[in-house]
């Protein structure tokens, strides 16, 4: 038998949800034999699997000694302070000025030195998560930037938190992001740009395509901040957020990314090389804006977070005409 204390951390999902989580090594059907057998109970009186588990709630779950040492993997944590800039934090969320070449997860090539493992050393040197008693629920990121896309990226630190933040990242009405780019050629007035994008399978980049063959809708509006010889400096809304929407968008419209290397101009990206070093695209998570908002995170609303320009990519602006 083993008896849970749910913290704040944990609360407001199911316990089925909880238990596979908690369970982690455990099979599906494993655990849902558990509800049917009743050996899962709240404080004491047995539940089904789509209860609503609360904070400070004793979940019991009817288990032995051997099959939690089978079924429960501890994840892994360093206690260790966080490197990279803190914009904002509070009990419930983090907002971390992520850099570029740095991925916010793990891929099939680099899995340990992510930004959501780096923010999961920092909440265990503070002591806000132990990756040995909490297993129900691991702080993680609401939303993406690409490995070379820097700026902001927000964590929820609770689960009621997280749900709420990537409920609002989905829907897109309640809050913003912006980002600033450097694009090819000069870009004067306001644009929308409202076209679809689809994956090649083939090739594994993202184009413009029909609706009709399987392309989703997206929209991305541009604005000019301050015009260069030959290139601007611009901020993008994305209303939708698909994947390298703002990268393909602009070199759709042939305004690309300087330092895009899939979906860039190559000799562009040859020439910041050679004058300024420069091998990454220029593209930036600006700001995150709360607009109106309920829930745990009520008071966030009409606050906006944001993160300036890295000093390389300030340091070329200043240099440009």
């Amino acid at each position: 038998m083993k008896e849970i204390l749910i913290t704040k951390q944990e609360s407001n999902q199911r316990v089925d949800k909880y238990i596979r989580k908690y369970l982690s090594e455990a099979p599906l059907s494993f655990i849902y034999r558990l509800f049917r057998k009743k050996d899962v109970k709240i404080n004491g009186h047995w539940v089904k699997q789509d209860c609503i588990i609360s904070e400070g709630e004793t979940l019991t779950i009817y288990v032995s000694d051997d099959q939690l040492k089978e079924f429960v993997k501890t994840k892994e944590a360093r206690k260790a302070d966080l490197k990279y800039p803190i914009i904002y934090e509070d009990e419930n969320i983090l907002i971390v000025d992520k850099p570029r070449g740095l991925l916010v997860h793990g891929d099939s090539l680099e899995k340990r030195l992510t930004l959501s493992n780096e923010v999961l050393n920092y909440l265990y040197f503070k002591g806000e998560y132990n990756p040995k008693v909490t297993s129900g629920f691991t702080p993680a990121p609401a939303h993406r930037l690409d490995r070379n896309t820097s700026g902001l990226v927000v964590f929820g630190k609770t689960l009621p938190a997280l749900q709420e933040l990537e409920e609002l990242f989905k829907d897109k009405i309640e809050i913003e992001k912006t980002y600033q780019a450097l694009v090819v050629g000069n870009i004067k007035d306001r644009i929308e740009i409202d076209l679809p994008l689809i994956k090649d399978s083939n090739s594994g980049l993202v184009k413009v395509g029909k609706l009709k063959d399987g392309a989703q809708k997206a929209l991305s509006i541009v604005s000019p901040i301050k015009q260069y010889e030959g290139y601007s400096l611009v901020s993008v809304n994305l209303v939708t957020g698909r994947t390298h929407q703002i990268r393909v968008h602009l070199s759709s419209i042939s305004h690309p990314i300087v330092g895009d290397g899939k979906y860039g101009n190559f000799m562009t990206n040859r020439l910041f090389k050679s004058m300024y070093g420069f091998e990454n695209q220029f593209l930036h998570a600006y700001s995150i804006e709360f607009k109106k908002i309920g829930g745990v995170l009520s008071y966030l609303s009409n606050r906006k977070f944001i993160s300036n320009l890295p000093k390389v990519e300030s340091d070329i602006l200043n240099k440009l005409k």
